[in-house]
Formats: structure tokens, C-alpha cells, sequence
């Protein structure tokens, strides 16, 4: 059996859960009215499948999951994610880390801003808008209450408009929830070849 891992990757995992799925065929249809709502229309993933224990809380939380991180306005797809994966490294989430960094990968077509940020943290050496949103993911993520006026100020700077400011706190305060579900629920390990 594999053991999780604990480096950081742009290559995304397996998540194996620790809480057994339910079974697709076996889902009562309640369940499975609440897995209509997945965003994927490819295959359902054991981590949905073992939310869907919940099936209230699920059909509430793939909404809001997909009305923070797919939005259209205010910060670009691409942004939402650096600040997810700001978030998932202060959490220590090995797979969110993993997902997110590549979808920004993805949509940002260049793997050097998480090369860079998985290499040098918070120090990393990125322009000055991916500073900003990055380490104010970071900081809102360690401590929300440290997050101050000057903050916001320095996004501004940086050229995020209030909507930009709103899509960045919600995408990273998303993370917050969502990586504690990950951590506890089961863990990445590598994809056997």
C-alpha cells in the first residue's frame, strides 16, 4: 500500500480516502440528486462519492464551490487558483496544492510561477500582481484577523479591482474549508504507473 505523500507537485495524486464512498449504484436518490449538481460530466470522484454521505451538504457546497472558482467577472480563472493554491500551502494540502497548481498551469499556460512558489514559499519571485495575490492568499490563510486596511491597499496597487479583491478572499477562504474535508477524509498518494 502506498504511503501519502508530503512534497508539493504540479503533478496531481490519488486521493484515497479514509472514509469509505458510497457505491454509485447503491446511492439512494437523494444522494444522487445531490451528485447532479458535481462539476465534472466525466466520472465521479471517490472524494464527491464520500461527501455524498452528506447529501445535503453536498448540494449545498458544489454550488458554492463552482460559483467561487468558475464565476465569470472580477478575478481571472487562472488567479483563483494561485490564491487556492496560496491557501493549500499554508494548510499543508498535498493534493488541493496539486490540483490547483495545475489548473493555474493550465490556464495560465506557463509552470513557472509554481515552480517558483514551490521552490521559494512565500518568497517566491513572481510579478508584482502574483505577489500580491499570493501572499495575501497566504496571509488571510494563516491569520484572518492580521489581514489588514494596508492589505487591501497593496491589492489595489497591484491592480486588482474590488471585485478582483472579493474573488480572491472567497477562493482562498474556500481553501480553508476545503482542505481541512481533504486532510481529513483521506490522503494523496502517488498514482501507481
Amino acid at each position: 500500500m502506498s504511503e501519502p505523500i508530503h512534497d508539493f507537485t504540479a503533478v496531481v495524486p490519488h486521493w484515497r480516502p479514509r472514509v469509505t464512498p458510497i457505491k454509485l449504484e447503491d446511492a439512494t436518490p437523494d444522494q444522487l440528486d445531490a451528485l447532479k449538481v458535481t462539476p465534472s460530466n466525466t466520472k465521479v470522484s471517490e472524494y464527491v462519492l464520500v461527501l455524498a454521505r452528506d447529501s445535503e451538504t453536498l448540494r449545498e457546497r458544489t454550488p458554492l464551490f463552482n460559483a467561487i472558482m468558475y464565476n465569470r467577472g472580477g478575478l481571472s480563472r487562472a488567479e483563483r487558483e494561485l490564491g487556492a493554491v496560496g491557501a493549500s500551502i499554508v494548510n499543508r494540502c498535498v493534493y488541493c496544492a496539486a490540483v490547483h497548481a495545475s489548473r493555474y498551469n493550465q490556464l495560465a499556460k506557463d509552470v513557472s510561477v509554481i515552480e517558483r512558489i514551490f521552490a521559494d514559499g512565500e518568497s517566491a519571485e513572481l510579478n508584482p500582481r502574483q505577489t500580491a495575490i499570493f501572499r495575501f492568499a497566504v496571509k488571510l490563510s494563516k491569520s484572518p484577523p492580521d489581514v489588514s486596511k494596508d492589505d487591501m491597499s497593496a491589492l489595489a496597487a497591484a491592480g486588482l479591482g474590488p471585485d478582483e479583491v472579493l474573488d480572491l478572499v472567497l477562493s482562498a477562504a474556500l481553501f480553508g474549508w476545503a482542505n481541512r474535508l481533504m486532510h481529513t477524509l483521506g490522503d494523496p498518494i502517488e498514482i501507481a504507473e
